[in-house]
């Protein structure tokens, strides 16, 4: 399957792109090549391999969720730059 030179303008106008002659000339030529790559990939006999999400085994690489002692409400509210004795107090930004 070959794309056109419509058919890229059609991409770069959906793409909010402008493209001069020789851009489209240039991105028609680099499309195609990509296709003529997807079609060789798809002549592949895939029929025994297995579905994978990732090439290689991946591993959560974050710690535990080991639950601990959280800070007490003073220790929190320590460096907020205003608070209450309860909470930290923000600007108000809704009028």
């Amino acid at each position: 399957m070959k794309i056109s030179k419509e058919e890229v303008k059609h991409i770069a106008g959906l793409s909010r792109l402008s493209l001069s002659e020789e851009e489209t000339e240039t991105f028609g030529s680099q499309l195609n090549k990509i296709i003529e790559y997807v079609e060789q990939l798809n002549s592949l006999d895939t029929k025994n391999i297995e579905p994978t999400s990732h090439i290689i085994p991946l591993k959560n690489v974050m710690r535990d969720d080991i639950p601990k002692a959280s800070l007490i409400k003073e220790e929190a509210l320590k460096n907020a730059p205003d608070s209450t004795e309860k909470f930290y107090r923000v600007p108000k930004i809704i009028e």
